[in-house]
């Protein structure tokens, strides 16, 4: 049986020609929060927006627990 871990993640987003959010790359998974909250700190500096969450995960069940958010800054589109 396997352990629950904790899903963190990373993401940031620039602006499209028409105003429109779009993700500057694919989601990042980090080691902590605080590496999580590090890198979110330095991307904020180049993008429109970031966001920095965590989630207890349990991938072999497929149980996701609500995010959790660390880190925003910017525009960044809404957790739903």
């Amino acid at each position: 049986m396997a352990t629950p871990t904790k899903l963190i993640v990373v993401m940031a987003f620039d602006k499209g020609e028409d105003g429109e959010l779009i993700p500057a790359f694919d989601a990042r998974e980090m080691q902590s929060e605080a590496r999580a909250i590090s890198e979110a700190r330095m991307l904020a500096q180049r993008h429109a927006g970031v966001l920095a969450w965590s989630r207890d995960a349990d991938p072999a069940m497929g149980d996701y627990g609500p995010p959790v958010e660390l880190f925003r800054h910017g525009d960044v589109p809404d957790m739903d």
